[in-house]
């Protein structure tokens, strides 16, 4: 056989219900001089007969499976580098595929020049509504060649070894492997590569398409959304001491900063995002793990995180648990704290008290959020519903609570208003916010979702209720946080299946579902759609102005 221009390693691991597809995206590739190796980790399922399957089918495949399963990438990754004939190489994991063009694209970019590999476009696609976007658009937005990291640091973020085609000669110059034993690898293997390439180039279009199902089952989710296990926990850092550990001894220690930052901005965000929803235990063993490395850290990349992720850090590593998971629940959206404190010098601080040491105050300062002073319309408050009652049909009582720690709120009752639209027009809620205390106030709306006006063709979706208060002529809106765990209200209203739900994640707003059914789901909708089309609104536009 002549040697191929590139070999591609598909790793599967029991996956036979989607690894024809992985393969027939490289089987697709308009570069067809390719070889592809599926690299079994001793699956238990019908994917090695699939697999042989495959490889009878097109001369270009080969089968290997390991001996025992390893439990990770790497093993199966470095057995397929061990017998890949081609001299540029590629990753490709089962339940992902690649675009037709990206063998062709990556290839011209090592044909252009002398490179250590060539990177592009990630695109990721929602398994659960087929939304697509780029990962890490920033990065990969223009054509360019890098002679080294240093020359843009935050490539560190996009740390995928299956966006890149290796030179193998690079590879095996530095016997650059993925580290067996571990997970992650992924991370210290482009660490690596970053740091040993003398040049490499990056290109705009998509190379790589990442299928990422966010709200899998806990059974099935991936590596990286088992974040739910202290074991996950563990292994991330791990791999952050490994890395730290290559930096300093291949004389790259400039780029710590940037490599904690990532670790912060990214990984540790990550875990950060789920907090609200772990128990004590968990969250008490979370911060016996990392706490350590977060004190190995550089404290410029603390310095460059937003204030809100600093004060989760901060909040964690002082052990102050329960409100670590109240900040949690505000991670980018702006949410405020249900209590601030001022000291002598007016700095404002997250929670009840001024905290004790230099490092917390300084963490722990959100001075520069300008609560007091910011406009109204970005004002900071938090609304809380404290209790859920249902009502008749598909109403509720909500019981609300509004903190406002920086009393922008005036003394006295204050009108504020639910929102709800699930299609052009909305469902609005007038009810009276009522003050408790200084800086907090409760109120009750009844929120008859069968009054929401829906679309003539429905609506098949999920919205969350927001709170707008006013004051002196402005207006503020704000999401509304749900208790984390209630019992889902299943109803009906005309031409739709409706539930009312706690989010189950992110800052865990309340959630309501409608769900068409009947003629609307079956008829009224597809016709919808069908007349949606571009080409018929282009038709239409068409014969109306012919007939003006």
């Amino acid at each position: 056989m002549s040697t191929p221009d590139v070999t591609v390693t598909v790793i599967v691991y029991n996956d036979a219900e989607r690894l024809t597809r992985a393969v027939d995206s490289v089987r697709r590739q308009t570069h067809a001089n390719v070889e592809i190796v599926i690299s079994d980790d001793h699956s238990t399922d019908e994917t090695p007969q699939v697999a042989r399957r495959l490889a009878a089918e097109d001369p270009r495949i080969r089968h290997l499976r390991l001996e025992r399963n390893s439990g990770g990438c790497s093993a199966p990754r470095n057995r397929a580098l061990e017998t890949a004939r081609a001299p540029y190489l590629m990753f490709l994991d089962s339940d992902d595929e690649l675009p037709d063009d990206a063998v062709e694209l990556l290839l011209a970019a090592h044909r252009e020049r002398e490179i250590d590999f060539a990177m592009g476009a990630v695109q990721r696609v929602r398994v659960d509504n087929g939304r697509r976007s780029t990962w890490m658009p920033h990065l990969v937005a223009e054509r360019r060649t890098l002679e080294g990291i240093e020359a843009d640091p935050r490539l560190l973020f996009e740390h995928l070894a299956t966006s890149k085609m290796y030179a193998r000669a690079f590879l095996d110059r530095h016997g650059l492997r993925f580290p067996e034993g571990i997970h992650y690898e992924d991370q210290l293997f482009s660490a690596q590569a970053y740091c040993l390439a003398k040049a490499f180039t990056i290109i705009p279009e998509p190379v790589y398409r990442w299928y990422v199902a966010p709200f899998a089952a806990l059974d099935a989710a991936s590596i990286s959304n088992q974040r739910h296990k202290l074991a996950n926990v563990r292994d991330r850092v791990h791999v952050q001491h490994l890395i730290d550990a290559f930096l300093a001894e291949s004389g790259h220690e400039s780029l710590r900063e940037d490599k904690d930052h990532k670790f912060l901005k990214h990984d540790l965000r990550m875990y950060a995002g789920d907090l609200p929803y772990r128990d004590e235990e968990w969250l008490s063993a979370f911060a016996d793990i990392v706490t350590p490395y977060l004190d190995t850290l550089t404290p410029g990349a603390f310095a460059r995180l937003p204030r809100a992720e600093r004060v989760v850090i901060q909040l964690i590593r002082d052990h102050r648990l329960p409100e670590a998971r109240l900040a949690a629940r505000g991670l980018g959206h702006g949410v405020a704290p249900r209590q601030v404190t001022t000291d002598e010098q007016g700095r404002t601080y997250w929670g009840p008290h001024v905290p004790s040491s230099a490092w917390s105050r300084r963490e722990l300062d959100i001075s520069d959020l300008d609560l007091e002073t910011r406009p109204f319309p970005s004002a900071q408050f938090r609304h809380e519903i404290t209790e859920i009652t249902r009502g008749p049909g598909a109403s509720v009582d909500l019981t609300i609570r509004t903190y406002d720690p920086a009393l922008r709120l005036p003394v006295g009752p204050q009108r504020a208003t639910l929102l709800i639209a699930p299609g052009r027009r909305r469902l609005s809620v007038p009810f009276r916010l009522s003050p408790v205390r200084p800086g907090v106030f409760e109120g009750h709306a009844h929120l008859d979702l069968a009054a929401a006006p829906l679309p003539f063709h429905g609506f098949a979706g999920v919205r969350h209720p927001l709170l707008r208060l006013e004051h002196q002529g402005l207006s503020h809106t704000g999401l509304l946080l749900a208790p984390l765990a209630f019992p889902p209200l299943t109803t009906r209203v005309p031409h739709h299946r409706l539930t009312l739900e706690p989010e189950g994640h992110g800052p865990g707003r309340l959630q309501v579902r409608w769900e068409p059914v009947g003629m609307t789901a079956k008829l009224i909708r597809p016709v919808t759609h069908r007349v949606a089309r571009p080409r018929v609104k282009r038709a239409a536009r068409l014969v109306a102005s012919a007939l003006r």
